[in-house]
């Protein structure tokens, strides 16, 4: 992938984010829920939670509702959600990870097993592309009209693993056990991030060449990332920027 059609690619991420910001709160929320009741409600002592707050700042949710979702997990909110993890296949074999929060484990596995069928792919047993992805802390900052020497070094000076940087962007890598104080050291240093989160990154990619795969991985995109139990999706496609989204 050229690094300009990656940072293009990156910015448009952006861009759809913005333009579906309801839903990204209630995403968030929920995943704040989850970890103020296994960790509590202290950023101070839960780690977890202050990442979360961090990603929902860079999202641009309001303090307030932070504030209200964290006091309402707390307080003990009835909803009761578990974290599924999803493996299977996009078209023409491209490797996907679909990570959910649900309340109801048969509605979610159904309606996913009728993405895949639908836009030529197929749900797989657990384990069966997991072995082609690693868990990595990811960054990404705005870093607009910055030297990227100096970016550089503040990056690898936060106790980063690897940096990339090109058309105003940069992408952060480290560590999952790193990731939190890496983010926090970057944030102290007065960085503005795009996104921040642990991922699946995969170690090969698949190119797809096909219109018709084109299209069908980018509509199956599409139905994932719009389901209300879907937190992330990760995938192994080379060409993501080629999709019509």
């Amino acid at each position: 992938m050229s690094g300009h059609s990656k940072w293009n690619n990156i910015k448009r991420k952006k861009e759809k984010t913005d333009g579906a910001r309801a839903k990204i709160f209630t995403k968030i929320g929920r995943e704040m829920s989850v970890c103020v009741k296994a960790g509590g409600g202290d950023p101070n002592v839960n780690t977890k939670l202050r990442d979360l707050i961090a990603k929902a700042k860079s999202m641009n949710v309001p303090n307030d509702n932070i504030q209200r979702i964290i006091k309402k997990a707390e307080g003990g909110e009835k909803d009761d959600y578990e974290s599924i993890t999803y493996e299977g296949y996009g078209p023409s074999g491209v490797a996907m990870m679909v990570e959910t929060l649900t309340d109801n484990r048969n509605r979610t596995a159904a309606n996913l097993r009728h993405y895949f069928d639908k836009f030529g792919g197929n749900l797989g047993n657990t384990g069966c592309v997991g072995f082609l992805f690693s868990q990595q802390g990811v960054i990404v900052l705005d870093v607009e009209g910055k030297d990227e020497e100096t970016v550089m070094e503040d990056v690898f000076d936060a106790g980063a693993e690897d940096f990339d940087m090109g058309d105003g962007v940069a992408e952060v890598t480290t560590t999952p056990a790193a990731f939190s104080d890496v983010r926090a050291a970057l944030e102290d240093k007065g960085y503005e991030f795009i996104s921040a989160d642990v991922a699946m990154v995969p170690s090969t990619y698949t190119a797809l060449s096909d219109p018709d795969d084109l299209k069908k991985m980018g509509i199956l995109l599409d139905h994932l990332e719009d389901d209300d139990d879907v937190q992330n999706v990760w995938h192994n496609l080379e060409n993501e920027e080629d999709l019509d989204r």
